[in-house]
Order: structure tokens, then C-alpha cells, then sequence
């Protein structure tokens, strides 16, 4: 088993009675324990430049009744890459290793957008550790729909090699960390009134810490380059999906840029068996734009797992 670490470098989770942790992975992995006992743990796993942040607006609430931690995988939130691989199909086997090394049990997946991705992938190669999997706003492949163009525009820059590494080092001397967070706010939230401000201010500090760090921008783009390929070569990604033999929550906003409502509904279609709910007038990340509304769907159904 891995050891522990010292403590993080910076203390955000406390404001949500969060504990951080560190724990030596191949190179320090952070995460964040929120507590809670009984019924299976349930794992949070971020999206494409998220953090244990994005888990905030819920995770208190699902520790009143379950154990729940947070992590940030390798190239994101506190955790540094340091020379490793930041591509899904690696961030899914070091999310099995976190598992196995930190809880030693099986463990219901929470994952966003990259994260229900992340998510998908390991119930695939290893599901004795995956008890159930919610995915909200899972990164899903639609073939054949309309992408929104400033996405569609973005994720082709990222997809060239060293236009990719400019356009973000260009970004992000250009902008500000606030400045950065709040364009965030604005492709991921489909009403950016809705943003916790506490939640904001953390995300700018965190920002800052990260803008130290050496090349994040490579291991950003790693990240999102890796999900773009999944996503190109979707029959096996489909078939993921048609095949994962464990209970499946699929919560979806109906105004989500990234990954529309349709691909949604198509993912649906392929393994009718997933429950599914679909919150109206809500973005990518309902986690924090609409945490009730998530909760009122989440909570049920992991209780149906106890």
C-alpha cells in the first residue's frame, strides 16, 4: 500500500468540511476526504480542467449518509503530473489504483463530463471494483449532430500540435485567473447567476496555484486530446456502453454545450437499462449550477445500492 503524503498546498476544502489528503501514486495524488459512514464509498471523479471543486455543492450532503471523497486526478486540481501521463485510458488506471491502495473496497463512480468518461472506462476493465456509476454530463460521442461552434472551434485548436500548446499559453498570459474562471463559468453554466461565489473564489486561488506549476498547459491538452480520440473511435466507446453490467444514473442538462442533450438521450438508447434524468434549462456541470436538483435524483439512487 502507498503512503501517505504531507498536507496540500492549499486548504480550499476545509470550507465544505473537507479533509485533504495526498497520497504517493507514482507522484503525489490529491484528494479530498468529505467524510460520512455507511452504504458502499462514492468516488467524485472531475472533468477536463476541473478539481474536487466541481464536487463541492454536493458532496456535503451525500457525507451525511455515505463515506465520500474527491480526487484530482494527475494534470489537474492539486495534483501535479509531474512526467505522467494525464490521457483518460491513464488517469482510469491510476483512478483503479487510487481505489484499490485508498478504500480497498468497491465503490460507486461519480463522474462529470471526463470523469464519467474516466468513470466508464474502469467499470469497463475492471468492474469487480465499480459497484454503480452515475454519470453526469459524461463525455459522449453523437455522431451526426451539430456541435456548438465555439466548442467545436476550441477543441479543433486543441487537436493540432503546437497550436494547441500556443493557443493555451497565449490564453492564459493574456487573461487573468478570475477572468479564466468565469469564461469557464460561461460555456459550462447555462445561467452563470446560479454560481456559488465561494466556490468561485476558490477556483480563481486554485487557478493561481496551477499557473505556477511547469507546462500545464501540456498536460491539459493530453487530457482533452486522449478524450477526443475516445470519442472518434466510438464503437468501442458504444460499446462500453451497451455492455457496462452495473446500475447506471445518467443525469444530463438539457442546455449543455460541451455535450448536448442528444448525445445524452443517444447513450440512453444504446443500454435502456440506465434510470435517467434530465434537468431542464441546466449546463454541463449541474453538479454546481443545480446541486438540489442533482441531489434529489442522486441520493435515491445510491440508496438503492445499500
Amino acid at each position: 500500500m502507498s503512503t501517505p503524503l504531507t498536507t496540500a498546498p492549499l486548504d480550499l476544502a476545509s470550507t465544505w468540511g473537507g479533509t485533504s489528503q495526498s497520497i504517493d501514486l507514482d507522484g503525489p495524488v490529491h484528494w479530498v476526504d468529505f467524510g460520512g459512514t455507511g452504504g458502499p464509498p462514492v468516488v467524485l471523479v472531475h472533468g477536463l480542467g476541473g478539481s474536487y471543486l466541481n464536487w463541492v455543492g454536493i458532496a456535503p450532503a451525500l457525507a451525511e449518509r455515505r463515506r465520500v471523497v474527491a480526487i484530482d486526478l494527475p494534470g489537474f486540481g492539486l495534483t501535479p503530473a509531474q512526467g505522467r501521463h494525464t490521457s483518460v485510458n491513464h488517469n482510469a488506471a491510476l483512478l483503479s489504483r487510487f481505489v484499490y491502495e485508498v478504500l480497498g473496497e468497491p465503490v460507486v463512480l461519480v463522474g462529470n463530463s471526463m470523469g464519467g468518461m474516466i468513470s466508464l472506462l474502469l467499470a469497463d476493465r475492471r468492474p469487480e471494483q465499480v459497484l454503480g456509476l452515475a454519470l453526469v454530463d459524461p463525455a459522449l460521442p453523437n455522431p451526426g449532430a451539430r456541435p456548438d461552434p465555439q466548442v467545436a472551434a476550441t477543441f479543433a485548436m486543441y487537436a493540432v500540435p503546437r497550436v494547441g500548446e500556443l493557443v493555451l499559453t497565449r490564453y492564459t498570459s493574456r487573461f487573468s485567473d478570475r477572468q479564466r474562471v468565469l469564461g469557464t463559468l460561461a460555456l459550462c453554466f447555462a445561467d452563470t447567476t446560479r454560481a456559488d461565489p465561494a466556490v468561485t473564489e476558490a477556483s480563481v486561488e486554485l487557478a493561481a496555484w496551477r499557473r505556477s506549476l511547469p507546462s500545464p498547459e501540456v498536460e491539459f491538452l493530453g487530457a482533452a486530446r486522449s478524450l477526443m480520440r475516445v470519442l472518434r473511435g466510438r464503437r468501442d466507446y458504444d460499446r462500453i456502453i451497451r455492455e457496462v453490467d452495473r446500475p447506471v444514473l445518467l443525469v444530463h442538462g438539457t442546455r449543455d454545450r460541451l455535450v448536448p442533450i442528444s448525445a445524452a438521450r443517444r447513450a440512453a438508447r444504446l443500454n435502456p437499462a440506465w434510470q435517467t434524468a434530465f434537468l431542464d434549462g441546466v449546463g454541463h456541470t449541474p453538479q454546481l449550477e443545480a446541486p438540489q436538483e442533482v441531489l434529489e435524483h442522486l441520493e435515491p439512487w445510491l440508496d438503492s445500492l445499500d
